[in-house]
C-alpha cells in the first residue's frame, strides 16, 4: 500500500519547519511516515535565509537575527541539537535620525511606540507639538471608532499626533514590516495597538500595563554561530537523510484537483506531475493566488497581498574610520528624511552588525549594514550594485558627519520582499483557508501568520501538524 503523499510548495523556513515536523519532528520517521516533496523555485533552499563571507566573516545576507521572546526560533534550534550555537544579542538600544541629527532613542518603547509620556518629554529631537500630543494621550485621550479593523496609521496619528506616528514610531514598525503605517493593519500587524485603540482612553496607558513589571535579562534577539542562514542548511541535511524528497530550480506550474482515486491532488512542473493527499502552499500569498485561483475567489483575491521588495548594503570598515553613537545597535531613518534638494534618503535603518553579534567582532574592523526600500520606495532598483553603494556611502557621511572608505562590501537584493497585511488582512486569509483547508489545502508562511523567522516556523509545525491530524 502507498504511504500517503504531502508535497510543499515553496522551500523557504517554513516548508523546511513544516517538513521536519511531518517526518517525525524531534522523534524523527518510522514505518508509518508520510511521503514528502519539497519543490522549490529557486536554486535554492531557505528564502531570504542565506550567508556568505565578508573578509574571514561568516554573515547573512538576509535577517541576522530573530525574536528570542517568541519560542520557536529557539526551541527548533533546540530540537535540531544546535541550541550550542545560538548566540544572545551582545547589545541593545537605537538612535533615530530626525531633522539632521542622531537622537537616542528611549527605552520601554513598544515596537517604537512610547508607553509614557515621560520617554516623549525626555526625548531630544522632538517639538513641543510632540510632547503636548504625547501629553494629551496621557491625560485627556482623543476617541476613536476601531471597527473590526483600522490601519496603524490611524491609531497612532489620532491618539498620538503626526510627528510621533510618522516621524518617531514608523521608521520602526515600518522598517520591520517593509510598509507604510497608513496601509498596515493594525489588528493583523501589531494586535496590541488594536486591542489597546478598541479599549479606549489613553493609547499609552493602555500599552504600559502590558509590559512587564520586571523585564526579564534575558536577550530578546538570537542569531547562530554560522548565521540564521544556517537554519535552511542544517534542515535540508537532516530532512535528506530521513528521505524527503528535495527539488529546486522547479517551478511548479498548475495544481489540479483529482476527482476520484487514491490522492486529492496532482502537482504539475514542467516535466513532472506528484500526486499528493495533501498540499502544503508555503508560496507568497500572490503566488499561492495565482496557482489556485480556480479552486476559488477566496483563493484567488490572495494575489491582491503585495509584497515589498528591499536590498541591504553591508559594509567593512576600520574601526578608527567610523564615527558612530556611543551606544546602541542601529539608527532608525524616517522616510523622506531630506538630503540633497529635493530629493531623500534611500536609507530607512543603519545596523552595526559586529555591535549586535559578539561572533562578529573584530579588534580592528567594524561591520555597517544599510538597509533600503520600503513598500512605496523602491528607488534603489534604478542602481546596480556599484551605484547603490556609491550613493549609500554619501548617505552614510550624511548621517554620520564623515565618509570612510570601505574595506569590502556585498548587496543583497530581497527581490520576493516582505507581504503587506493591509487592512482587512485577517479576513482575506480566513475566507482562503476556510475554502483551501476542507479539501486538504494548508496555507503557511510569512503572508499569513506573521512575518519573523520565529513565527513563519511556528507556521510551518503547526500546518504540519493540521495536515497530520487530516491524515489521520
Amino acid at each position: 500500500m502507498n504511504r500517503p503523499s504531502v508535497v510543499l510548495v515553496g522551500g523557504g523556513i517554513t516548508a523546511l519547519a513544516a517538513a521536519y515536523e511531518l517526518s517525525g519532528g524531534v522523534a524523527g520517521p518510522n514505518p508509518n511516515t508520510l511521503r514528502i516533496e519539497i519543490i522549490e523555485a529557486a536554486p535554492q533552499l531557505g528564502g531570504p535565509l542565506q550567508t556568505t563571507t565578508l573578509g574571514d566573516r561568516l554573515i547573512d545576507l538576509g535577517p541576522d537575527g530573530f525574536l528570542a521572546t517568541r519560542a520557536e526560533g529557539v526551541q527548533l534550534a533546540r530540537d535540531l541539537g544546535i541550541e550550542e550555537d545560538l548566540v544572545p544579542i551582545a547589545s541593545s538600544g537605537a538612535s533615530i535620525f530626525l531633522h539632521g541629527a542622531l537622537h537616542e532613542l528611549p527605552k520601554g518603547l513598544m515596537l517604537g511606540v512610547p508607553t509614557d509620556r515621560k520617554q516623549v518629554e525626555g526625548m531630544s529631537g522632538l517639538s513641543k507639538k510632540a510632547r503636548k500630543s504625547a501629553k494629551r494621550d496621557w491625560k485627556s485621550p482623543r476617541k476613536l471608532r476601531v471597527g473590526d479593523d483600522i490601519s496603524i496609521g490611524s491609531v497612532l496619528a489620532n491618539k498620538l499626533g503626526d510627528e510621533l506616528a510618522y516621524q518617531l514610531i514608523e521608521p520602526m514598525i515600518g522598517g520591520i514590516q517593509a510598509g507604510r503605517i497608513n496601509e498596515l493593519s493594525a489588528r493583523s500587524v501589531f494586535p496590541a495597538l488594536y486591542n489597546a485603540a478598541k479599549q479606549g482612553g489613553s493609547l499609552m496607558k493602555h500599552l504600559a500595563s502590558l509590559m512587564p513589571a520586571n523585564p526579564s535579562t534575558a536577550p530578546v534577539f538570537m542569531s547562530l554561530r554560522q548565521g540564521v542562514g544556517s537554519f535552511p542548511h542544517v534542515l535540508e541535511s537532516l530532512l535528506r537523510e530521513r528521505g524527503v524528497v528535495i527539488r529546486t530550480n522547479t517551478p511548479v506550474t498548475r495544481i489540479r484537483a483529482v476527482g476520484s482515486g487514491t490522492y486529492q491532488w496532482e502537482v504539475d512542473t514542467e516535466n513532472t506531475t506528484t500526486s499528493a493527499n495533501a498540499v502544503i502552499m508555503a508560496t507568497p500569498a500572490s503566488v499561492t493566488g495565482r496557482l489556485t485561483a480556480t479552486l476559488g475567489d477566496a483563493l484567488s483575491k490572495l494575489q491582491s497581498v503585495r509584497l515589498a521588495p528591499t536590498a541591504m548594503v553591508t559594509f567593512e570598515f576600520a574601526t578608527e574610520s567610523l564615527r558612530l553613537p556611543e551606544h546602541g545597535t542601529g539608527i532608525l531613518v524616517p522616510l523622506h528624511s531630506k538630503w540633497t534638494g529635493r530629493d531623500s534618503l534611500l536609507t530607512t535603518a543603519i545596523t552595526f552588525l559586529d555591535r549586535k553579534w559578539p561572533n562578529l567582532q573584530r579588534p580592528d574592523t567594524s561591520l555597517l549594514r544599510v538597509h533600503v526600500g520600503r513598500s512605496d520606495d523602491q528607488r534603489y532598483t534604478k542602481y546596480d550594485d556599484e551605484e547603490l553603494s556609491e550613493r549609500i556611502l554619501k548617505e552614510l557621511a550624511f548621517i554620520l558627519g564623515e565618509s570612510p572608505t570601505p574595506l569590502r562590501t556585498v548587496t543583497w537584493r530581497s527581490d520576493g520582499g516582505l507581504p503587506q497585511y493591509a487592512v482587512g488582512h485577517e479576513r482575506l486569509v480566513t475566507a482562503a483557508r476556510a475554502l483551501s483547508e476542507p479539501l486538504n489545502m494548508f496555507l503557511a508562511g510569512n503572508s499569513y501568520d506573521g512575518v519573523g523567522i520565529p513565527a513563519s516556523i511556528g507556521s510551518g509545525r503547526l500546518t504540519a501538524l493540521q495536515v497530520l491530524r487530516a491524515l489521520a
